[in-house]
């Protein structure tokens, strides 16, 4: 049995290892941060710090700008300071999968294996300490949220999915659980004006500055009519195709075609009046972390990044069966970065063509959807129901 004492030492020995696998990569700039995040956090230095933040001069929701905000008051290199914050979100992701991985073996080895092998991820690496992102932000909190909601504490859960969505809009992909718990009466209705309630009050600090209210509520509607291309690098069902003509009309049969598999699978889950467990909840959120940008138009490669999280954890539930989707899925996310991180570096970056990725991870789709369709059939004899369990 692990105590106390040998949870803090391995703990303090997967943070060491962590920081070690990222240090190599720390000096290197990429062109996302060079023509984005340096720019913004010189302007943000420029402008007085917090002081900046009344002015729109990037396309981040202000939290991030936040963080950038107090870079400029510390003694610290810029590049190796954002890539940090990032870093330091990459640890509190792999708590919070130790801790999803703990409900379900609360006294053996998995859920330390599950921190050790979510820390270590290749896209998880690379996000933050080559790429300079800051997808473990809002990845992490949306883990806490999935965390909280099954052990059914949905204020909180509420709370974290808001501060994911502060972050960045890609937690929506996940959200469509929260309806599901809603319906199931696991998570009281109330509970889901918290999600952008949190949202808002995180604005309040830049109204303060001085920025438009208006500039505020508008960044993420910007954002989703920012990029025309059908996909952008994302290993989807769009490498499949090749359109020339009408694309517009793609995209909006993309949209239609998702948002009507989402309600089909919420209305599945609520018709079956299965017991909905702590397996079936991250089954779901598996689900839909792969399903929503596999079939979305105009998806960054990065969109997958929950799914490789959220993968893991799941095959821990479902080892026999699951196995295969964590490595189906960061195959194809991680070999999707190539080309922007690397190309017009000598090469195009390309080391697997997108079509064999975009196949790659519809067969992991595949593997969840199917999961999930049988662990979501009536059981004969009632299954465990999902409760508060004890710590």
């Amino acid at each position: 049995m692990l105590t106390r004492p040998k949870i803090v030492l391995i703990a303090t020995g997967i943070v060491l290892i962590a920081l070690a696998v990222r240090l190599p990569w720390l000096d290197f700039q990429s062109r996302d941060y060079q023509a984005f995040v340096a720019q913004w956090y010189d302007f943000i230095k420029a402008n007085g710090g917090f002081a900046a933040l009344r002015y729109q001069f990037a396309n981040y929701n202000v939290p991030y700008l936040y963080l950038l905000a107090i870079l400029t008051y510390l003694p610290v290199p810029v590049l190796a300071g954002v890539k940090m914050i990032s870093v330091l979100f990459d640890l509190l992701l792999a708590f919070y999968a130790f801790k999803l991985v703990a409900l379900k073996y609360p006294r053996g080895w998995q859920p330390i294996l599950a921190a050790v092998v979510v820390v270590l991820l290749p896209t998880v690496v690379v996000n933050s300490s080559l790429w300079a992102q800051c997808d473990s932000i809002y990845a992490a909190f949306g883990l806490g949220g999935v965390y909280y909601a099954v052990r059914s504490r949905p204020w909180l859960a509420c709370v974290f999915f808001g501060l994911s969505l502060a972050f960045k809009m890609q937690i929506v992909f996940v959200l469509p659980l929260l309806a599901i718990l809603v319906l199931l009466r696991k998570v009281p209705w109330p509970a889901l004006l918290v999600v952008p309630g949190v949202v808002l009050l995180l604005d309040g600090p830049a109204l303060l500055a001085g920025a438009d209210p208006g500039a505020l509520l508008s960044v993420y509607t910007d954002q989703v009519g920012e990029y025309t291309q059908l996909t952008l690098n994302a290993p989807n069902i769009y490498q499949f195709l090749d359109i020339t003509t009408a694309a517009d009309a793609w995209r909006t049969g993309g949209v239609l075609f998702t948002g009507a598999l989402v309600l089909g699978i919420i209305l599945v889950a609520i018709a079956r009046r299965t017991p909905i467990t702590i397996g079936r909840v991250i089954l779901l959120a598996t689900l839909f972390a792969i399903m929503v940008p596999f079939f979305l138009p105009a998806m960054h490669e990065r969109y997958f990044y929950m799914a490789d999280v959220l993968s893991v954890v799941a095959a821990f539930y479902f080892p026999r069966r699951l196995w295969p989707v964590p490595v189906l899925v960061q195959f194809a996310s991680f070999f999707s970065y190539l080309p922007f991180l690397f190309g017009g570096r000598g090469d195009d970056g390309i080391m697997v063509d997108f079509p064999w990725l975009a196949a790659a991870m519809l067969v992991a789709l595949l593997l969840a959807g199917w999961e999930t369709a049988v662990r979501l059939k009536p059981a004969s004899a009632p299954a465990p129901a999902l409760v508060a369990l004890k710590q």
